[in-house]
């Protein structure tokens, strides 16, 4: 994994459930299946409600229409981010769109488990709300060794929370491939 990720932000509210980052709809696709599963990350965040997304005037999708990759590496988001059902579908479609990172205040804590087991997104937690310092297609830099996230539009620079022992987990990617390499099992 590497050490520095840079790419464009995507600024989300509070309380964003998994129904809103992987519709209940979409929940219809194989994830062992390369042509299904890419259908995972064209839906993610696809029910955001537009006052949630983007900008205070909403209405910027994080997957274009007939694209199955965001241009969003980054997920800013707020508090307990990743509440509702505990589907590892929802970091699973982030993932599968091209999120690397999300940055939030606090997790639901299965989504968070999720995220880390699967090794599917590295999930950061900010030492203050950055959700209205950041704005969505601001150019940031993580610093994983660091542990900051720059926002290279504005120069403004701030700390996150260590990931701990989650790091070497998501970069195995996940709980079993972690396992595997530190020889807990075979």
């Amino acid at each position: 994994m590497e050490s520095i990720i840079v790419g464009k932000a995507f600024v989300l509210g509070d309380n964003i459930d998994t129904d809103q980052i992987i519709p209940a709809e979409h929940l219809v696709y194989s994830m062992d299946d390369e042509n299904e599963a890419k259908m995972y990350g064209k839906f993610a965040l696809s029910s955001v409600p537009s006052e949630q997304s983007g900008l205070p005037n909403g209405n910027i999708p994080f997957v274009e229409d007939d694209e199955f990759k965001s241009e969003y590496k980054i997920i800013i988001g707020g508090s307990n981010y990743g509440c509702g059902s505990s589907r590892e579908h929802a970091p699973y479609a982030l993932m599968k769109a091209g999120a690397e990172v999300i940055v939030a205040e606090s997790y639901a804590r299965i989504f968070y488990r999720n995220s880390v087991d699967g090794g599917f997104v590295i999930p950061y937690e900010s030492q203050s709300k950055l959700n209205d310092k950041i704005k969505t297609g601001d150019e940031l830099k993580i610093d994983i060794e660091n542990n900051t996230i720059s926002n290279l539009t504005s120069g403004v620079t701030f700390e996150l929370n260590p990931l701990g022992d989650v790091l070497p987990i998501v970069s195995a990617g996940g709980l079993f491939e972690y396992a595997r390499k530190t020889g807990m099992i075979e």
